[in-house]
């Protein structure tokens, strides 16, 4: 190659035109990549969580639908004081700013009380400890039934008029009555041969037949 033909490409107007052409593309190609980058994360485009607590479920999912959010219930508890089915809370949670279409994932109040065991207390326990143990586990207690049997000692609880049977399940916060012992014990029943006298102490009964004494 000689010389002349090594810088004869500055007269060729095709190199230019492909030297100024390069940065106007790169130019380009930034720009556009950025600009897609704005469309798919939506860029800019936030809204602002509202307050559906305690609120139903259904018109919370319709309130997150207006605002172009997504909804999703990921759990449930039980609150007694709240109705059922409502938003309890969500996450992310109130006020806070996220982009449109962001799922928001709720947790609601359950349509069913939960089942819990009832606490052992039948048979083995006297009125205060079975009382304690009972309010401790977030039952509610009714006027207490009498029995004959040990003063202040459980004999059963009943749920609905119904005994309940050991470790049954009953609703939470269900009210519960507990059967006691009155301190007065069955009337015993009294050997043959004793009978009571008016203070009731046992006395011997006397035998109504003589002896024969027509042998002397």
């Amino acid at each position: 190659m000689t010389i002349k033909e090594f810088f004869s490409f500055r007269t060729n107007r095709f190199f230019w035109l492909n030297i100024l052409a390069m940065p106007v593309v790169l130019v380009l190609l930034v720009f556009g990549t950025l600009k897609w980058l704005d469309a798919y994360t939506r860029h800019g485009e936030a809204v602002v969580v509202p307050d559906v607590r305690h609120k139903p479920l259904a018109e919370a999912q319709k309130i997150f639908s207006g605002l172009g959010l997504q909804s999703v219930v990921s759990d449930s508890t039980y609150v007694k004081t709240l109705p059922p089915g409502c938003v309890l809370e969500y996450n992310p949670p109130v006020d806070q700013k996220v982009k449109l279409g962001r799922t928001i994932y709720l947790t609601v109040n359950t349509l069913n009380v939960p089942l819990v065991d009832l606490p052992d207390v039948a048979d083995n326990s006297s009125l205060r400890e079975a009382e304690a143990r009972l309010l401790a586990a977030g039952f509610k207690l009714m006027p207490n039934d009498t029995v004959p049997g040990d003063k202040d000692w459980v004999y059963g609880v009943k749920f609905d008029g119904r005994v309940l049977g050991l470790k049954e399940k009953v609703p939470q916060g269900a009210y519960l009555t507990i059967v006691v012992g009155d301190g007065l014990a069955p009337t015993e029943v009294l050997p043959d041969t004793l009978s009571a006298d008016s203070l009731g102490r046992p006395v011997e009964v006397e035998e109504t037949g003589a002896a024969d004494e027509s042998w002397f």
